[in-house]
């Protein structure tokens, strides 16, 4: 669509006539008329004043965008660069979880260590390990309630199924050792480190599903 096609639609849009418009802008008649057949363009100092009489912006007018489809299409593209793929997710988890599984096998080592070795306070020690814990767990949830959630194929609730059913073996194993290791020690002060450890199998095992299921896709 040309200008002057452009500001008949505009005209007619605001039932206006030619006379009506020329009367407004301070033009003749037959000015506005040549506007829209293209035989003539408006000056400089009249685009404003159509731009405000039509209420479109000078961009729309000259170049036929609307500034709203402009600003839609901009925030459309934005959002498309926040939104991350389901393999860009499936990457930053693996990241997330691995870097858990560090922090809470530096958290066992830590509680081992430090008060037979180290001869450190119980309470200082399990201050320590509760605080490496702690922000391991925050970041796995952190994370999971940020990332977008998409619709899961059957491959992978299959293999959903398959990480919990073996978290909830490794759970009764753990918890089946503790009462054994408590009873027999009767340290339970400490034996409660063996549902952390029980913790860490677990994120193990999703983190290994997880390298699994990024070299597949890296070999498709």
């Amino acid at each position: 669509m040309n200008l002057g096609e452009k500001l008949y639609e505009l005209r007619k849009e605001k039932n206006l006539s030619q006379e009506e418009v020329a009367d407004k802008l301070n033009v003749t008649r037959q000015t506005v008329s040549k506007w829209e057949t293209n035989q003539s363009t408006p000056d400089f100092d009249k685009i404003v004043p159509l731009c405000e009489l039509f209420e479109i912006s000078t961009e729309e007018l000259l170049t036929g965008k609307k500034q709203e489809e402009k600003e839609q299409k901009a925030e459309k593209e934005i959002i498309e660069e926040k939104t991350l793929t389901k393999e860009e997710v499936r990457k930053k988890s693996a990241e997330v979880v691995s870097s858990a599984v560090f922090l809470y096998i530096l958290a066992v080592v830590v509680i081992m260590i430090a008060i037979p070795v180290l001869k450190m306070n119980p309470i200082i020690a399990s201050a320590i390990f509760l605080i490496i814990v702690g922000f391991a767990t925050a970041k796995i949830i952190k994370h999971y309630m940020s990332v977008p959630k998409f619709e899961k194929t059957k491959e992978e609730k299959r293999e959903n199924e398959i990480v919990k059913q073996i978290n909830s073996i490794i759970g009764t194993i753990c918890v089946i050792i503790y009462f054994i290791v408590s009873f027999a020690t009767m340290a339970w002060y400490i034996t409660w480190v063996i549902f952390v450890i029980d913790g860490l199998i677990c994120q193990a095992v999703k983190l290994i599903y997880m390298l699994i299921k990024e070299e597949k896709a890296n070999e498709e």
